[in-house]
């Protein structure tokens, strides 16, 4: 699967890239993921990215020139591509959403900044507009980070063993999730306190342990 992100400050994703299962999927060809720095579509020697609002207020609002460029040049290799657009407006992500756009060969994410995008980049390039949560963030990059791993772990050998993803999966797609402990098996964290495993845990029962887990899972449906 390959992934277009469109930013201004392509830094920020550096160490998200270099770490872990993202890594390494990468490193095994499973995962395409393209950073893109939106200054390389403007025209001007200061590389304009963003200009003041219409009506007036405060902060910059980002061009649809650069996006709109942007967006042609990358659909170029991959014209079946969906494009999302991160705002504080759009439809909130989450698990369902993670299965349908894994459907998808390849995703541009636009990451928002400072007051927000040109509206004409909603109506008439972005497929869809996505938000993490109701609350505002400085922009569209941790959401594009968020959707990627969330994603990419739907992903066959992503995670390294195909076990990881079928265990944590309900048969209608959802996604479960329980109470985790390892060793020790009492942890001290000062005197005359003590904290410990359940005992069922370690009772080597897969029936009890099964039930015990079942009793205290929250699934996160399809």
């Amino acid at each position: 699967m390959q992934f277009d992100i469109i930013t201004i400050f392509p830094n920020l994703f550096d160490s998200y890239l270099k770490e872990s299962f993202i890594k390494k999927a990468r490193d095994k060809g499973i995962l395409k993921i393209n950073i893109h720095d939106l200054r390389k579509w403007t025209n001007n020697e200061r590389r304009t990215v963003d200009d003041r609002p219409y009506g007036g207020g405060l902060g910059m609002v980002l061009k649809i020139e650069p996006i709109f460029k942007a967006i042609k040049e990358i659909k170029k290799r991959k014209k079946k591509a969906r494009v999302i657009l991160f705002t504080p407006r759009g439809k909130t992500f989450n698990q369902k959403k993670a299965f349908q756009l894994k459907k998808y060969d390849n995703l541009i994410l636009i990451c928002g900044r400072y007051e927000g995008v040109d509206e004409r980049v909603a109506k008439h390039i972005a497929d869809e507009e996505l938000s993490i949560g109701e609350y505002d963030l400085m922009g569209g990059e941790l959401p594009a980070m968020v959707v990627i791993e969330t994603i990419s772990r739907l992903i066959p050998d992503v995670l390294g063993k195909p076990s990881f993803l079928k265990e944590r999966m309900t048969k209608g797609g959802g996604f479960i999730e329980y109470p985790e402990y390892t060793r020790p098996e009492e942890f001290v964290p000062q005197k005359g306190i003590k904290w410990k495993v359940p005992k069922v845990l370690l009772s080597g029962h897969q029936k009890k342990i099964s039930d015990w887990r079942k009793e205290r899972m929250k699934v996160i449906e399809k």
